[in-house]
């Protein structure tokens, strides 16, 4: 028998001077029997980095045709489509075909630099592509606050991010790659 996902209980809060978003979000998070905690995080931060009413996770890895976050206007086009990891141009570009705008999350340390240089001038072309790369210490400190029910507080301002919870904090500021 395959190994089930693991569910986790978030109550997110939500201080984003640099949008002017305050709002706290009920998440129920599955996570993959083949995902990292880290990873988990990293898509919470994404959720964190662009909260709204209408955000939502899809059905996750098991769906080959959709993002695993993503935000879908009232009549059922893809407003905003995030992918994480180190995607390849040609999935990045039915994301960019079928979404008004499209966000990449990566992680991964010196792995980045080596596949940003490989993709760099085939994303250029893309422009409504934005590519963040979280630095590889705050992903690792983020997994280190996973608990199944997690209370995360996330005060964006000025590109700096300050997660919080009771079992510690991480400050950091993302790279834009792209923008």
């Amino acid at each position: 028998m395959a190994p089930k996902a693991t569910v986790y209980k978030v109550t997110l809060q939500i201080a984003d001077m640099d949008r002017g978003y305050y709002h706290d979000h009920q998440l129920t998070l599955a996570q993959h029997p083949s995902e990292t905690d880290s990873r988990m995080m990293v898509r919470l931060l994404a959720f964190a980095m662009n909260a709204s009413e209408s955000l939502a996770f899809s059905k996750g890895l098991c769906v080959e045709d959709e993002p695993e976050l993503w935000e879908k206007s009232l009549v059922g086009d893809i407003e905003l489509w995030i992918e994480f990891g180190q995607s390849d141009e040609k999935w990045l570009r039915k994301a960019s075909g079928r979404a008004k705008q499209v966000q990449l999350f990566t992680y991964g340390g010196r792995a980045v630099p080596i596949w940003w240089q490989q993709n760099e001038k085939a994303l250029a072309r893309y422009k409504n592509l934005k590519v963040w790369n979280i630095p590889e210490e705050a992903v690792k400190q983020m997994g280190d606050l996973v608990t199944r029910n997690m209370e995360l507080q996330y005060n964006i301002s000025d590109g700096d991010i300050w997660l919080s919870s009771e079992h510690g904090s991480v400050q950091f500021t993302p790279e834009i790659l792209k923008a």
